[in-house]
């Protein structure tokens, strides 16, 4: 498992589940963010996508560099 995935699992874990991230997000930045993206993120690309760091970052409390350490390096 890489870091950005492991990562990504915590934001999971402390939002609840994918659906409430899910809410966060779309609530933070007036987006529509859809458990089923979420979904994708975790079992398709593996890591979160760049235009949604700094809201899970926001939402949870996961750092940027871990979420995205080739953007946001420690």
């Amino acid at each position: 498992m890489t870091t950005e995935l492991s990562a990504l699992k915590e934001a999971i874990a402390l939002a609840g589940s994918q659906s409430e991230l899910a809410r966060r997000i779309s609530k933070l930045t007036c987006t529509n963010v859809k458990q089923q993206q979420v979904w994708n993120w975790v079992n398709r690309s593996q890591k979160t996508p760049s235009k949604h760091v700094i809201a899970i970052e926001s939402v949870t409390g996961v750092s940027r560099s871990k979420l995205r350490p080739d953007l946001y390096p420690s």
